[in-house]
């Protein structure tokens, strides 16, 4: 398995549609599906290969001078469960530190809704998230909004003290 960092606009769409549209369980909405692949255009883009093959993505978005978020992120079901979204997660995350933002941030459905955002839930606590805040209004009642945060200071592998 590959990580790399997309710079093409056209090419990180294709992969975003490509895997987000096998994903539907979680990204059923059309408008809000559509609206992930054209803004990870501008984002940064990092992508996994297996056999020539894209096989998952994350996107990060800039949301304020010290901070970043965790924008879009998928991995082909088949994948699921056997560290791809980990290995994205670290890549996306150094590369938050390297560029010196403090937080990273990250938006889901909150636990208890639905089993399969449960299982986001706890892949995004299990790489050291923490819960921050529910805002009910964002995406209406049925689908109250969890954001989660993470201080990034001292995270970066292979610095002394960490």
């Amino acid at each position: 398995m590959m990580i790399e960092q997309i710079k093409e606009a056209s090419t990180k769409k294709h992969i975003a549609r490509k895997i987000l549209e096998s994903l539907r369980d979680w990204f059923e909405v059309d408008e809000s599906r559509e609206k992930y692949i054209s803004e990870c255009a501008d984002q940064v883009f990092l992508a996994a290969k297996e056999d020539g093959d894209y096989v998952g993505f994350i996107c990060l978005k800039e949301t304020g001078k010290e901070t970043v978020e965790l924008a879009v992120m998928g991995v082909l079901k088949k994948y699921h469960r056997n560290g791809l979204g980990r290995m994205l997660f670290e890549a996306a995350r150094d590369i938050a530190i390297e560029e010196g933002y403090s937080f990273l941030q990250v938006k889901t459905v909150q636990m208890g809704v639905y089993e399969d955002y449960d299982m986001t839930n706890r892949f995004y606590l299990s790489c050291g998230f923490k819960e921050f805040e529910v805002i009910r209004e964002l995406w209406g009642e049925e689908n109250p909004c969890q954001i989660y945060v993470m201080f990034l200071e001292n995270q970066l592998k292979g610095e002394d003290g960490i």
